[in-house]
């Protein structure tokens, strides 16, 4: 690339000793707050007494086309498939070029560089390829910012590591986004010829998470139109036991007639058989068995982005890309932590922030908020504090930053109080019940009974109802009892329920299934395997892939609720793939590669190469891909095409869209193709 002229009134020492670059101007001027004597701020950079920090805009540099590869793949072509790149090729992008230049220009007078990218993947990648582009030889220092107040980046700063201890993390940034590239350019271009062939005018884009995440909302919206209705019965019965009254529920025996496939009761004649059985037994209810074990249910963990875009999705009907971009303001305005975590633990030393961010808590102009934090206990040690499951990030928490609260508009307040709220329930005790299970037989029918006694609150206090998993069956307080003992039968009753279709997905409930990828899996080998995978995607992905199917028309949002619909471009595309592309087994697999790749025990040439190769073979399916035709006139002669009304030298006529395999053609004749009779019948 040829190098462009600095700006005439841009100057800078013949030598500088440290450089930070940072991924946005908003962090370099944090970063710079925090750096020793006066900042002076220059074209593209700002100087201070310890050292300069230049930024990004993100990617500075972008993957180059097809088309910048070879011309010739201007043009899509099917014999042109796979377009596989011997070397990978990376350009300055448009936008970036005046201070790509600045920054390389930095860069060579530069006696160390500090790498300030976002604690990620993308972060890490994103200026480590500027460097490798560059060339850069210089000594290299990771700096780790999952806040920006004072405090923490000045922390941070004191705590540089080596850079080369991220190498593997930017081996699975390039191995993601180069897998993307050969699937996305390949296969897009692939399945949208092919669809093309078969009359239809669409550009069909294909991605390695998009595709399956598509895919669940088609099949789930199939299941809602294919659902039928069932009726079922619940029984359950009143016993009494020393002065106490409780409630049991039935529990069929495995040979017991009348049930569905789910083992619920359908057959109402014998239901009502079964209520007069019970009502007509003389004979007392004998306790089997009664068992009472004391649970401590432990503090719910802090907060990673998926789980807070759920949360605010489910309290407050947010889209998530809203919850990223609040708390992404949040962030930068120093009152929260690093928003793109996909981490729920926090670093043991944090700790020591507690009392402070408690205190400040405290004083909030929130009722809830301050009164539960006066009341938790800075001392208390959840699960949370677990070094070894940091890596770069850790949960999204509220920093020692004082928060004005009536400041922030009712989005961020939101935002702000369900981070604030998990990070408070990590210093009350943890829950404690007693777990009482019984089981009964009445008429030679079997009952269990389940109940519990909350011995200690603990954190729920500060969640309330919305901690509590009301279970169907759960009985209530239940009597001490034994085995042998006698419980007199009341009565029972039969309750009719009806089955009920499967919800349409939410941006957020997708968004959890997302995350939750290994509920959706077909190879029922995978489930357990995928279930210790974080999903498909990442936490700063997800949003934005939902947003852009929305965009693209391949998903609507209906109703209050934004109910997401699929269009029809959206079932001719997952009708038209084949299995390995639309089911999530794939790519979930493929993440928890890059998972082992970060980690160091997963090769990127290997890697490249497996999608090298599945590219390959997915061209080759979608020569042979089943697409319904789409045009009111069949081509007579392959039958495999449409006729389409296309401008030659001597005017219009009609052409296969299967050309060149095709050359059938016709004249036009008012607007539709003149087809002689013999060729219509396949004579010609």
């Amino acid at each position: 690339m040829e190098s462009q002229k600095l700006p005439p009134n841009l100057t800078y020492p013949k030598t500088l000793h440290r450089l930070y670059i940072a991924e946005k101007p908003s962090m370099a001027a944090e970063i710079a707050k925090c750096l020793p004597g006066p900042a002076s701020r220059k074209d593209g950079c700002i100087h201070t007494g310890g050292g300069v920090i230049t930024w990004g805009y993100g990617h500075i540099l972008r993957q180059a086309e097809p088309d910048e590869y070879d011309p010739k793949y201007e043009r899509w072509r099917v014999e042109d498939l796979p377009i596989i790149p011997e070397s990978w090729k990376l350009l300055v992008a448009d936008s970036c070029k005046k201070q790509f230049e600045i920054i390389k220009n930095l860069i060579e007078q530069a006696n160390e560089i500090v790498h300030a990218g976002d604690p990620d993947r993308e972060g890490q990648l994103l200026i480590d390829e500027v460097l490798d582009y560059v060339h850069n030889q210089k000594p290299v220092r990771r700096l780790l910012l999952n806040a920006l107040d004072e405090q923490s980046i000045r922390k941070a700063i004191a705590n540089l590591r080596d850079n080369q201890d991220f190498q593997n993390l930017k081996q699975s940034a390039l191995a993601r986004s180069r897998a993307d590239w050969l699937i996305g350019m390949n296969l897009s271009r692939a399945y949208t010829l092919a669809a093309q062939r078969a009359g239809h005018r669409t550009t069909l884009p294909v991605g390695r998470v998009k595709t399956p995440t598509l895919a669940l909302v088609v099949r789930r919206e199939r299941e809602i139109e294919n659902f039928k209705q069932a009726d079922y019965f619940t029984l359950k019965a009143d016993f009494e036991h020393s002065d106490t009254i409780f409630t049991a529920y039935w529990k069929p025996r495995e040979e017991q007639s009348g049930l569905d496939t789910e083992g619920r009761l359908a057959d109402k004649a014998i239901a009502q058989a079964l209520l007069e059985m019970l009502q007509a037994a003389t004979e007392p209810a004998a306790v089997i068995s009664c068992e009472t074990t004391e649970k401590k249910e432990p503090q719910r963990l802090p907060l990673a982005l998926s789980t807070l875009q759920v949360m605010a999705g489910k309290k407050f009907g947010y889209d998530p890309q809203v919850v990223l971009d609040t708390a992404q303001k949040l962030y930068e305005r120093k009152l929260t932590t690093y928003p793109r975590s996909d981490c729920e633990f926090l670093p043991e030393s944090q700790q020591d922030d507690a009392a402070v961010i408690l205190g400040n808590l405290t004083g909030l102009a929130h009722r809830e908020l301050a009164g539960w934090s006066g009341k938790a206990d800075s001392l208390i040690r959840s699960r949370a504090w677990n070094d070894k499951k940091i890596t770069a990030h850790h949960a999204i928490i509220p920093t020692v930053e004082r928060c004005n609260f009536a400041a922030l508009n009712e989005t961020e307040r939101n935002i702000y109080f369900l981070i604030a709220q998990a990070y408070i329930a990590q210093f009350y005790p943890v829950h404690v019940y007693d777990q009482t299970r019984a089981e009964l037989e009445h008429a030679g029918e079997r009952f269990t009974a389940n109940g519990r006694i909350i011995k200690e609150l603990g954190w729920k206090e500060v969640y309330g109802a919305e901690a509590e998993e009301k279970k169907e069956e759960d009985s209530g307080t239940l009597p001490a009892m034994s085995k042998g003992d006698r419980a007199r039968f009341i009565q029972a009753s039969a309750e009719k329920k009806s089955t009920k279709a499967p919800s349409r997905f939410t941006a957020a409930t997708l968004l959890a299934a997302m995350k939750e990828i290994h509920k959706y899996v077909k190879n029922p080998d995978l489930k357990k395997q995928l279930k210790d995978v974080a999903g498909i995607g990442t936490e700063a992905t997800r949003a934005t892939i939902i947003k852009e199917l929305i965009e693209r028309g391949f998903l609507r949002e209906e109703t209050k609720r934004k109910y997401l619909k699929p269009t029809e471009p959206a079932y001719l595309l997952v009708d038209m793939l084949p299995e390995e592309l639309t089911y999530p087994d794939f790519t979930a697999l493929w993440e928890d590669i890059l998972r082992q790749m970060a980690e160091g025990s997963a090769s990127l040439d290997a890697f490249l190469g497996q999608q090298a190769r599945f590219a390959a073979s997915l061209c080759t399916k979608a020569k042979g891909a089943d697409i319904p035709l789409k045009g009111d006139h069949h081509c007579p002669r392959c039958r495999k095409g449409v006729l389409q009304l296309r401008n030659g030298k001597h005017g219009k006529f009609w052409g296969c869209s299967r050309y060149p395999a095709c050359r059938a053609s016709f004249d036009d004749k008012n607007d539709k193709p003149d087809i002689p009779v013999r060729k219509a019948q396949g004579q010609g």
